[in-house]
């Protein structure tokens, strides 16, 4: 269970928990008569350095010995993997003493509310002039939209997090160590999965009558690389598959599928004639940090208005979309993104991130970055509107309160939060996604991101 406590302003959430409670085994085998004794993983891609070669995937038999060069069996035995704990080992606020500082200092700016202007001096070779400065409308606003939830997060977010320290799961600050952890360096530095994405373009595109679903199968199979970016991927099975992708390895968990490609290449999600009863969007919005990084991609708010949600939504289908907390991107999904779905807005929730002590991870009145984000739902309306059965109705200006990932951009966990308020057994799918969860079909050009090994701890195997 992910869920820690459940009271009404909304839920205290264990992220690492939900992670380490998927079944993160691999089926693996040694050869135990040959003098080589390396493990080899269940599911594995043979990759060379470009595309076009005869790559092949390939699902090996979990259940069968077969045999080595020197005609013994090759042992089974299980891999465990769990997350690493320590990318949730957030002991103390993100922001600084001298940055917090700083921040109460700004705050005399709220007089610019009603049209005050502060006159600040700057030097200009030598020469000082005078120039007045104030906030633009964007910034006016957004801080329009604190003060109306501010008092919500403030008073709703002080029971989840008392209820947090009594119970245990939160630890106050001075029964942690007052250390500075090193910093994780893993074997990459970033992500090539997009690129990847991109250059999968290029390759000769199946018949779209061919772009079914690949199944992870336990019976020796073998496709081309192109297969992976052409078909959903299902690992159908109780055990987690490990593939290996140009040279890096990437863990799927059981019961769960993806397509990994980019907005232009959608239409394997499309040609299964799948609907789904949830839908969770975290797109890629565009702000001033993004543009000036190469790291990270973005979409335009026409790219994000094309997606097909019509087309992917069940009847009342439920679409939860993770927004910024700047204000055009808002406005944007409740006056423009949702009308143009056919979706009415029903709720507006919020996500705290909290350090392991119960602390907010950036000051509240921080006018630089809050330490909250914000969650839009709505539900697809139909011609003739079917009656919601078994589900409750969506309550209003609740809050999802968690210790955060120190990984850009891994979103909590919202299976157990939404189970009420969707059909049992409901079909869920998340877009722009960057991990895997059992149950759900997982969709985006960096799909697998925070399912790399190197994320991920081997247990003593068995």
């Amino acid at each position: 269970m992910s869920v820690v406590h459940q009271l009404s302003p909304g839920w205290l959430l264990d992220h690492l928990s939900f992670i380490n409670k998927i079944n993160y085994q691999v089926h693996q085998h040694h050869e135990s008569c040959c003098s080589k004794n390396e493990p080899t993983a269940s599911v594995h891609l043979d990759s060379v350095s470009s595309f076009g070669s005869s790559t092949k995937f390939i699902a090996s038999d979990s259940t069968t010995k077969p045999k080595n060069d020197g005609g013994g069996n090759c042992e089974m035995f299980i891999q465990k993997y769990i997350f690493r704990s320590e990318l949730f080992d957030i002991t103390k606020p993100y922001i600084t003493s001298a940055i917090h500082k700083e921040c109460q200092q700004n705050n005399e700016k709220e007089d610019l509310m009603n049209g005050v202007k502060k006159e600040i001096s700057i030097s200009t070779l030598g020469k000082k002039r005078k120039r007045c400065v104030g906030f633009n409308q964007g910034e006016l606003d957004a801080m329009e939209y604190h003060e109306k939830i501010r008092g919500l997060i403030l008073n709703g977010s002080s029971q989840i997090i008392q209820e947090g320290l009594k119970s245990g799961f939160l630890h106050p600050l001075s029964e942690k160590q007052d250390k500075c952890n090193e910093p994780i360096t893993l074997s990459f530095d970033t992500c090539n999965l997009s690129e990847l994405c991109e250059m999968a373009k290029h390759l000769p595109s199946l018949n779209e009558m061919e772009l079914l679903t690949l199944q992870l199968m336990e019976n020796d199979m073998s496709v081309t690389e192109q297969d992976l970016f052409s078909r959903i991927v299902e690992n159908n099975s109780r055990f987690t598959k490990m593939i290996t992708l140009m040279g890096q390895k990437y863990l799927v968990p059981p019961k769960s599928s993806f397509l990994l490609s980019d907005i232009s290449c959608m239409h394997p999600l499309l040609n299964c004639r799948k609907t789904y009863d949830v839908i969770v969007i975290d797109p890629p919005w565009q702000n001033k940090s993004v543009k000036r990084s190469n790291r990270y991609s973005y979409l335009s708010p026409l790219q994000i208005k094309q997606i097909p949600i019509p087309k992917l939504a069940a009847p009342n289908c439920l679409v939860i979309t993770w927004v910024t907390n700047r204000q055009k991107h808002l406005r944007f999904v409740k006056e423009e993104l949702y009308p143009s779905w056919s979706v009415e807005i029903i709720a507006e929730w919020h996500w705290l991130k909290i350090t392991n002590s119960g602390e907010f991870v950036f000051p509240l009145d921080s006018p630089h970055k809050k330490p909250y984000e914000g969650l839009i739902l709505g539900r697809v309306q139909e011609k003739t509107t079917l009656p919601l059965r078994n589900m409750l109705p969506v309550p209003d200006h609740k809050l999802i309160v968690s210790v955060p990932c120190t990984l850009h951009s891994h979103k909590p966990p919202l299976a157990e939060v939404l189970k009420d308020y969707i059909k049992p057994d409901g079909d869920c799918l998340e877009l722009f996604a960057r991990n895997l969860q059992p149950g759900w079909t997982s969709w985006g050009n960096e799909v697998l991101k925070f399912q790399h090994v190197d994320y991920f701890i081997p247990l003593e195997s068995r």
